[in-house]
């Protein structure tokens, strides 16, 4: 299992470098100067662009960028923005917003979806297997955005159940934008548990065991559970990064000031810099979980082992 790990560990080496180039390539790629519109209405002075052009290397072509951006980076430099700002300070002061937002969603995500998933999958064709799926279908068809907008009006301004913007209160205030943002990947968590369920219950091992008269939640939790959750896991571990990296209209609605709208505002000013540090994080933290759901393989199923 060490050289599993250590071997998946070397391997993202390379992802990163190379998903850094393809960022760092789109930022450059994007059109209008990023420098004149530091001035807003009223442009500075040509010695000025001169001078900050010269000082975050934008004349210079696309690979030399790339290189020097990549040098201070294993220095521990992870750049500055336009305004003279430490990227690091922006990851430093914004990932803590994003990564409750996110602990929150998978947490919603995970027990409502699971719980919903099993309910529908021992019992087949009934009330409410028909209800998880059409609400989860229903709940797929409806774009975040809209979603987001609907439940901030619902439950927060008309039922005052949960403030609307900002992080004034909390843990509390996660919860409505966790619920939003854990809506889509819910739904998919319940459906695919359902499945994976229905399927299990009508195996051999599940029949052998009802034969031995063990009770119907030993069954169910012992038995057809634990061996269901394998491609639930796979599914919950690879979302927790798209969520961290995807919480863009979430937390712009809501008005958190995570990531995702640090990512937002960065694109928007072409800060390239904050962009390649972030969204390189986002793809770091993508593959970490990877790794750990795959290593939660063998801790669920004995019978799987990596050598």
């Amino acid at each position: 299992m060490g050289r599993y790990v250590a071997r998946r560990l070397l391997l993202t080496i390379p992802v990163l470098i190379g998903a850094s180039f393809l960022i760092f390539a789109m930022v450059y790629a994007l059109p209008g100067d990023p420098i004149r519109a530091l001035g807003g209405d009223r442009p500075l002075a040509p010695a000025v662009v001169a001078q900050l052009r010269d000082d975050y290397n934008l004349d210079d072509p696309l690979v030399i960028q790339y290189a020097k951006y990549v040098g201070d980076l294993f220095q521990g430099d992870f750049g500055t923005d336009f305004r003279g700002r430490e990227v690091l300070d922006t990851i430093q002061q914004r990932l803590p917003v994003t990564v409750r937002l996110t602990v929150v969603a998978i947490a919603i995500e995970a027990v409502i979806g699971i719980i919903a998933g099993v309910l529908a999958g021992i019992r087949r064709n009934g009330f409410l297997d028909n209800l998880v799926l059409v609400s989860s279908t229903l709940v797929v068809s409806v774009p975040i955005l809209v979603l987001a907008f609907v439940a901030q009006f619902l439950f927060g301004l008309q039922f005052g159940w949960f403030p609307i913007s900002g992080i004034g209160e909390g843990w509390y205030s996660f919860l409505l934008p966790g619920l939003v943002l854990a809506a889509g990947s819910l739904a998919y968590v319940a459906r695919l548990t359902r499945t994976s369920v229905a399927e299990n219950m009508r195996a051999d091992y599940v029949r052998t065991a009802k034969a031995k008269g063990l009770p119907r939640r030993t069954i169910i939790v012992r038995h057809t559970l634990r061996n269901s959750l394998i491609p639930v896991i796979t599914f919950i571990g690879a979302d927790i990064g798209s969520l961290m990296g995807g919480a863009i209209v979430t937390e712009s609605v809501f008005n958190l000031p995570g990531i995702g709208r640090a990512i937002f505002d960065a694109v928007r000013q072409q800060e390239g810099a904050v962009v390649v540090g972030i969204v390189t994080l986002m793809v770091f933290f993508f593959i970490f979980f990877n790794l750990v759901v795959d290593v939660l393989y063998a801790v669920l199923d004995p019978r799987i082992r990596y050598d």
